[in-house]
């Protein structure tokens, strides 16, 4: 291991530098809304069994390239597969996480300035309708916002590997739990989430269709970060005595975990506010945070006050905040251990020089909400749909690439790098592996894995720029 790039600590900082990347805010609302518009329990049910089968596979395979090659994505594939199809893979990689930051650092600029609103007072300016589209369309708070967040972003990752990513890990990932464990308590005592929790546990078998498997492996395989490198990069740091098995399973399991748990708080909460809640009636999207929340709170001060109801949201809105930091984190990483080590530039030149790029980038998304014309009526698709720069630059680098950099990923185990060669890899720091059931059936699935995620894939090209879905 090259040491002057750092390693982390401990399996346990590994561990939760690693979830925290795959945790962020597609598991605080896009999982809650994804299982509410899939019909509840049974789509959990779904997500949970290929979040496992098929998923898990993807991890171990993302983690041992890494620790193999001690590279980033780029570095990695052009050692394991020079002048190949499949040394685009850690090209995509690195390109996903700086697009995919240049929006996402928007998204969690509008979640603390939420937090900001709150303190200061605004909960109820918040909760009233069109509150939102106003604060989006504000162009100068929402560059601080997103500027105040990349500037966090960036100060964390200069700090490197063990003394920047791995410490604030080891703060933001226990205090998110808490936090989230905190709020589920609470909006358990209140009246009809009794509702939400049965629409939320309670499997009706009936609703699994092949729509419905198809959001349930989409929502797994982008809620744990798979095809954009990161888990590459942040297997590069991982020392040779560690059990990629087991530390892949854990995090695997607390990336699951966080999603079931903001199920817990937020599908329950919905139901406080409008018992009669369907699939069909929930608001999808940012609504479900930035409009829908603010009421519930809101509703919620005629019984605890308005200083409580606001402490409340603070809470929460904080604890979207350290979820969304988590992964910006980890998106800066990767474009940054690629300049590190393949242009040979300071880590920290190499991430202020990459944060002021993407926050450049980010301007366009900022003004995609109403405050610019150009930004906000961005481009149109084949389907004729009508698309701003936010949710262009989502639909590509988010929907169709993170999918596309998973089937080059698991094809590249499966056919060039050989499952031989990936399992002698697991085996270092894992006794017995060789030869074990479990081999056996990691070997199995790497198989069927790009078949099933090229699937996603091509499904998702065409359902985003035509309007055709296939099943």
């Amino acid at each position: 291991m090259n040491q002057a790039r750092g390693e982390w600590s401990s399996r346990f900082g590994f561990i939760l530098a690693a979830a925290g990347s795959a945790i962020g805010l597609g598991n605080i609302w896009g999982f809650p809304i994804m299982t509410a518009k899939n019909g509840g329990a049974a789509f959990v049910f779904v997500y949970l069994i290929l979040t496992f089968v098929v998923c898990f596979p993807v991890v171990m395979t993302e983690i041992a390239i890494g620790r193999h090659t001690a590279k980033n994505p780029v570095g990695a594939f052009n050692q394991l597969a020079p002048k190949s199809i499949f040394a685009f893979a850690g090209k995509l990689g690195v390109l996903c996480g700086f697009m995919i930051l240049s929006f996402y650092v928007v998204i969690a600029g509008w979640v603390f300035g939420y937090f900001v609103e709150v303190v200061s007072g605004g909960l109820q300016r918040l909760a009233q309708d069109g509150e939102f589209g106003n604060f989006v369309a504000n162009p100068y708070k929402n560059l601080m916002y997103t500027g105040l967040f990349m500037l966090a972003t960036v100060g964390i990752v200069v700090g490197g590997v063990r003394d920047g990513i791995e410490r604030w890990a080891r703060m933001l990932m226990p205090t998110l739990l808490i936090m989230l464990l905190a709020l589920i308590i609470y909006v358990m005592t209140l009246e009809n989430a009794g509702k939400g929790l049965a629409f939320y546990l309670i499997p009706d078998f009936s609703k699994i269709t092949v729509p419905v498997v198809n959001s349930a492996l989409s929502q797994a395989f982008f809620s744990l970060s798979l095809g954009m490198g990161a888990l590459i990069t942040s297997g590069s740091y991982v020392s040779k005595k560690d059990d990629i098995i087991a530390s892949g399973f854990i995090v695997t399991v607390l990336d699951s975990s966080i999603a079931l748990l903001a199920g817990l708080l937020i599908i329950p909460a919905i139901f406080t506010l409008a018992p009669d809640t369907t699939a069909e009636t929930i608001k999808a999207g940012p609504g479900l945070i930035f409009e829908f929340l603010p009421k519930v709170f809101m509703n919620l001060a005629g019984d605890v006050g308005y200083f409580f109801a606001s402490f409340l949201a603070a809470f929460f809105f904080l604890l979207i905040s350290f979820a969304a930091l988590t992964s910006t984190i980890s998106l800066l990483e990767v474009p940054t251990s690629w300049v590190v080590d393949e242009k040979k530039i300071r880590r920290k030149k190499a991430a202020v020089l990459i944060g002021v790029v993407i926050f450049i980038i980010a301007t366009g998304s900022v003004l995609a909400s109403g405050a610019s014309d150009f930004f906000t009526h961005f481009i149109t698709y084949p389907s004729g749909a009508d698309k701003d720069f936010l949710s262009f630059v989502a639909d590509v680098f988010f929907e169709m690439c993170l999918p596309l950099g998973g089937f080059l990923l698991s094809a590249f185990a499966a056919f060039r790098w050989k499952t031989h060669n990936l399992s002698k890899e697991i085996a270092v720091g894992r006794e017995h592996y060789i030869g074990s059931v479990l081999e056996k059936w990691l070997n199995f699935v790497i198989y069927l894995c790009p078949v099933i995620i090229l699937f996603i894939f091509v499904n998702t090209v065409l359902a985003k720029l035509f309007d055709i879905v296939l099943f």
